[in-house]
């Protein structure tokens, strides 16, 4: 587990805390950032997304949709989307991944305002403690920090455990039980991924970014499956990356790894990320 050499307060008491809080708005950015280099903002994200849509017709007729973990700390950006873009349609579960597929994402299509389009904003999600642990997130109301994503650590551990040679692969009979399925789906994602997570010296670090590629992964195949859903002109943008959950009152962060937006018959209009 990363532990950033910034501002360390594991054993201050909530009073200390909240007399701190000037000095934890630069220690936590600092934190993130040399964790996660290119990281933004939430708000930063939001106004370059928003501004790069316009041209495209992007406002009041968008309909937002997220794939994001289904844990609270994920909800801050769909908030902050949401004075641009409305309510969001929901696909994501235990982890970020789409779990709802090609099914979600075509009654996704049929909420569009007529004449519009869809954002589609998806990723993995990731904690980075007041102690500068990436992996571990301070929740309301929690003393001590958790982890964060905490589906995604379980993987993790699974991973780990069969790449070793400590138990059996995991049986994919697994993904029909309704009560498992998901944490099963999310294991057998990751799995292709165990060698880089293995060899990384900062694996807190490398798990949303193999997280984030396998779901990148997914989300292609859906979106290739069912766009034609989406009617009329209607375009569809896709916004990638890894959410940065971090402890309340500060600003969350989203590291941007991919954004295009493409037409009904998923033909790429544009490349975005780096507009």
């Amino acid at each position: 587990m990363l532990r950033v050499a910034v501002l360390r307060v594991s054993h201050a008491s909530e009073a200390k805390r909240q007399v701190m809080k000037a000095s934890f708005s630069t220690s936590i950015h600092d934190m993130v950032t040399q964790a996660f280099p290119r990281a933004i903002t939430n708000s930063e994200l939001v106004s370059k997304t928003t501004q790069s849509l316009k041209e495209y017709g992007y406002g009041e007729t968008t309909l937002l949709a997220s794939s994001l973990c289904c844990d609270e700390v994920s909800r801050k950006l769909e908030e902050d989307f949401a004075p641009h873009y409305g309510p969001n349609f929901s696909m994501g579960g235990l982890a970020g991944f789409p779990h709802g597929g090609v099914v979600s994402f075509g009654a996704m299509a049929h909420h569009i305002p007529d004449g519009g389009s869809c954002l589609i904003c998806f990723g993995p999600h990731v904690g980075v403690d007041y102690d500068g642990n990436v992996g571990k997130v301070n929740r309301r109301g929690m003393a001590k920090s958790g982890a964060c994503c905490g589906s995604a650590c379980a993987a993790a551990g699974h991973v780990d455990c069969v790449h070793k040679g400590e138990i059996e692969p995991q049986d994919d009979a697994v993904l029909a039980d309704p009560v498992s399925a998901q944490q099963a789906m999310v294991n057998k994602l990751l799995m292709p991924y165990a060698a880089t997570l293995a060899k990384s010296p900062e694996p807190m670090v490398e798990l949303p970014l193999s997280l984030f590629d396998a779901q990148k992964k997914m989300m292609d195949q859906i979106v290739a499956a069912g766009c034609q859903e989406v009617g009329g002109d209607g375009k569809i943008a896709l916004l990638g990356g890894v959410q940065i959950n971090t402890p309340e009152n500060e600003s969350d962060y989203f590291l941007p790894l991919s954004f295009d937006i493409r037409s009904n018959k998923n033909e790429v209009i544009k490349d975005l990320m780096w507009s």
